[in-house]
């Protein structure tokens, strides 16, 4: 079953399934080294779980017999990064928590259920409290706001659209995201992107692995507006690692303010 609140599982699950790679690096963040059974092959926080852990497929094409085999009591999935029918297909068999995480304070609300749910609370709480201190001490509020674009894919080109958590997060990077009237990930073009007025563009780490090469290809057709290289874990991994976030995005918002 998909579980409506944390109080249905009555006791601390002992054979957990992560189908979501930010998911799994705050589940080692929470020491739950010995519960963790499975994970995906994109699960590559920590590394070593890779050897040591049951890998059951990708987020999108996850191997449901492996995991009968593994018999969960509890599997942890998300509404975007997997798919419905298959998330459908395994609630009807084992306990399923289904994350939804658009924003900063989703994130700390799925933090915090999954602190009840693993019964790490004091450590969850923790963590939550460590992020919002991360993001005061690296405040980026008094700095006026530059315009930005964020490519995530390459052939076609597409970005984030204003209801993403990465668009959130480019906001609290100190940037306004030119497609936030956007829904979800739209293609654009590089004439979408020239008449955007932006003050730069970001070509993230993943899920394309956008190279030096990229901004070359780019700036044939673009001129004056500044062109970095970003990692996607700081603006996609919702969970432990948006702990690092902040004092990276006020390195990045210093570097464009020397280009």
């Amino acid at each position: 079953m998909i579980l409506k609140n944390t109080k249905e599982l009555l006791i601390a699950p002992r054979r957990i399934i992560s189908l979501v790679p930010s998911i799994t690096s705050l589940l080692h963040y929470l020491h739950l080294e010995q519960a963790v059974i499975g994970i995906t092959k994109f699960c590559n926080n920590p590394t070593h779980w890779l050897t040591e852990k049951n890998i059951i497929g990708g987020t999108k094409n996850i191997q449901i017999e492996k995991i009968k085999s593994l018999n969960p009591d509890l599997i942890i999935a998300n509404r975007e990064e997997n798919v419905k029918e298959q998330v459908n297909e395994l609630a009807s068999l084992f306990p399923v928590w289904l994350t939804d995480v658009n924003n900063l304070e989703d994130n700390y609300k799925m933090i915090e259920d999954i602190g009840v749910l693993t019964h790490r609370s004091e450590l969850s709480e923790k963590l939550i409290l460590n992020i919002k201190n991360e993001f005061a001490v690296h405040s980026l509020e008094n700095k006026p706001k530059k315009r930005a674009a964020y490519i995530i894919w390459n052939e076609p080109y597409m970005t984030v659209g204003g209801d993403t958590f990465i668009s959130d997060l480019l906001d609290k990077a100190g940037y306004i995201n030119v497609f936030k009237e956007e829904k979800r990930y739209p293609i654009v073009t590089l004439d979408d992107l020239n008449k955007k007025g932006c003050d730069c563009i970001f070509l993230s780490s993943e899920p394309f692995p956008f190279k030096e090469k990229h901004i070359q290809e780019i700036k044939r057709y673009i001129q004056n507006i500044e062109i970095h290289l970003v990692d996607g874990v700081f603006f996609s991994w919702y969970g432990s690692e948006i702990l690092k976030s902040p004092q990276y995005f006020k390195e990045l918002f210093t570097r464009c303010d020397k280009s």
